[in-house]
């Protein structure tokens, strides 16, 4: 099965070929497996007229979070919301969910507690009941794994293909904002370790913190496009940036995509952070990950629906040039848009 006859970096294929090298040797047996690897979540076929989904989201100290700004209980909201977001991405509704705990013994019962009451918080909110997991010893730091379970009307799914020529690319809330709160956060972090007794400078920068440290799954946005009988023909969560994510949605549906430079939907106050960091403000929303937003595809039929609603922000549209992935600048010239965001196992 496995016949590599020299070692290979991990680094050299990335997190996206590991998954695809070894995804390529297993095949599924089930016939109810509709969709395994590939997507942001699994699609079985439990009979009736819904698709269960199912999908599985990770996270460890030191490479998702930094427990020197990143409070316990924000941390648990913040476990669930990322993983439901997967769900939500194939325009699903989260039911169940099953807790994964590895701890080393730094951690209190109180600090558990803490973590789970962020827990809670989110099992109100998206509406899920927490049902079961495991809770195991970790040699060093925190660990925290969330598995969801949810259900789709079988005419409602959407994966990441499905796009088609001229399909209008929408976007849900804007870009940027997590990414920024990390820029801040890290440099606070930083004046406190060279400084102890320096107060963190974190005031007036409430909403770009927020959606660092306790984003929120849009799992409102499903019911509004139901309300609105939209389905769209693909869709995709952003967690590793916009142009990351655009890039997934055109491998899987073949087609390319021309995004407005002047569309991209940027709070003021990540503008006024990037410029004060040095940064491209356009560069952040594009590249910054975290978001948790929804990028997705619709025929130009929606166009009336959705131009004017404050949910969503139409940044561009499908082509037929399978794998370009073109930034439309003000002045009209095209400019080659890379995925630049987080990548697991970069070398």
């Amino acid at each position: 099965m496995f016949e590599n006859k020299e070692r290979t970096e991990i680094s050299q294929l990335g997190e996206f070929g590991l998954i695809n090298h070894l995804a390529g040797f297993f095949e599924n047996k089930q016939p109810s497996t509709i969709m395994g690897i590939g997507d942001d979540a699994a699609v079985i076929d439990n009979g009736g007229n819904e698709y269960g989904l199912l999908t599985v989201d990770a996270m460890f100290e030191g490479v998702h979070f930094d427990l020197t700004f990143h409070p316990l209980k924000h941390l648990g909201f913040k476990a669930v919301a990322t993983a439901v977001s997967d769900v939500c991405a194939m325009n699903g509704t989260p039911t169940q969910i099953l807790i994964s705990l590895g701890l080393s013994n730094r951690f209190s019962l109180e600090a558990v507690e803490e973590l789970y009451d962020g827990i809670r918080v989110a099992c109100d909110k998206y509406q899920v009941d927490l049902v079961g997991g495991d809770t195991t010893s970790s040699p060093r730091g925190l660990s925290l794994t969330v598995t969801v379970y949810g259900t789709v009307a079988k005419e409602k799914l959407s994966k990441r293909s499905g796009a088609k020529e001229h399909d209008l690319l929408v976007v849900t809330g804007d870009l940027g904002a997590a990414y920024m709160g990390l820029q801040m956060l890290e440099r606070e972090k930083k004046v406190f370790m060279d400084h102890p007794n320096v107060q963190p400078d974190l005031e007036g920068h409430e909403y770009i913190l927020g959606r660092q440290l306790r984003p929120d799954a849009r799992l409102d946005i499903v019911q509004t496009l139901a309300s609105l009988n939209i389905v769209p023909t693909s869709m995709i969560d952003i967690s590793d940036g916009l142009a990351s994510e655009i890039h997934h949605l055109g491998m899987h549906s073949a087609c390319g995509f021309d995004v407005y430079d002047e569309k991209l939907p940027i709070d003021t106050q990540v503008m006024d952070r990037a410029m004060q960091f040095d940064l491209n403000p356009s560069v952040v929303a594009l590249n910054g990950g975290e978001d948790y937003e929804l990028l997705f595809t619709v025929g130009q039929e929606h166009y009336e629906t959705l131009k004017s609603h404050p949910d969503f922000t139409i940044i561009g549209h499908t082509t037929a040039n399978k794998g370009a992935y073109r930034l439309i600048g003000k002045s009209g010239a095209a400019f080659e848009m890379k995925a630049q965001g987080w990548q697991h196992f970069k070398g």
